[in-house]
């Protein structure tokens, strides 16, 4: 089964459409195949501002000739006997929602909510530089959620240490909180091999549900 392999490939995004090409969410390529080997969704493949729908099996067939995906762009999935291209954007042809998912509370969404920057000083340091910091420390009793855990560089951390920001006369730039949606979308929105999501989105990207 397609849904059941372990590749690299299985964790791109790919655009889910309602059956009226209304923007739905994002979901990942695993997630995707899946939907199509039930014929629940179809391909949406876009080329030059057009688009065409495939279902799974003429999907395959479209695959195999490989000149027709750009090469930089595009990602593939090899199989025993085929190799098949991880499409960007399906669409559902029996229902219009899929079930409501909160945004995942890690490090990776974390990291892009402050969108890298250190919540005490403002700059921008790359993710490896940056640690999280418990607004409250947990010594304290401070929580691990979206509203007490910030984005600190180093130099931060260390002058802010087991205390709050009043305690050690510092100011958090912006009040943690939850995100409504994603916010690891803009990043994948600024990648070549999403570009064709924008011909869906337009305005409508505001009020499309994301995971």
């Amino acid at each position: 089964m397609i849904s059941s392999l372990s590749h690299p490939a299985m964790d791109c995004r790919v655009l889910v459409l309602n059956k009226h090409y209304m923007a739905l969410r994002v979901i990942s390529a695993k997630r995707a195949f899946s939907l199509l080997c039930r014929d629940l969704a179809e391909v949406i493949f876009c080329d030059d501002g057009y688009y065409a729908n495939y279902d799974f099996q003429s999907w395959q067939e479209l695959s195999r000739m490989k000149t027709l995906f750009k090469a930089v762009s595009q990602d593939w999935i090899s199989t025993v006997n085929f190799d098949l291209a991880v499409p960007r954007i399906i669409r559902l042809l029996f229902y219009d929602r899929l079930p409501r998912q909160t945004v995942k509370f890690n490090r990776r969404n974390l990291f892009a909510r402050d969108g890298n920057h250190c919540q005490y000083c403002g700059k921008k340091f790359p993710t490896s530089e940056l640690s999280l910091d418990h607004v409250i420390p947990r010594r304290l009793g401070g929580k691990s959620t979206w509203d007490n855990i910030v984005c600190a560089c180093t130099q931060c951390n260390v002058k802010k240490g087991g205390r709050t920001p009043q305690q050690a006369h510092m100011k958090l730039i912006q009040k943690p909180v939850k995100p409504k949606r994603n916010p690891v979308i803009h990043i994948h929105l600024n990648h070549e091999r999403y570009q064709s999501w924008k011909q869906f989105l337009d305005h409508a990207y505001w009020s499309v549900e994301l995971t």
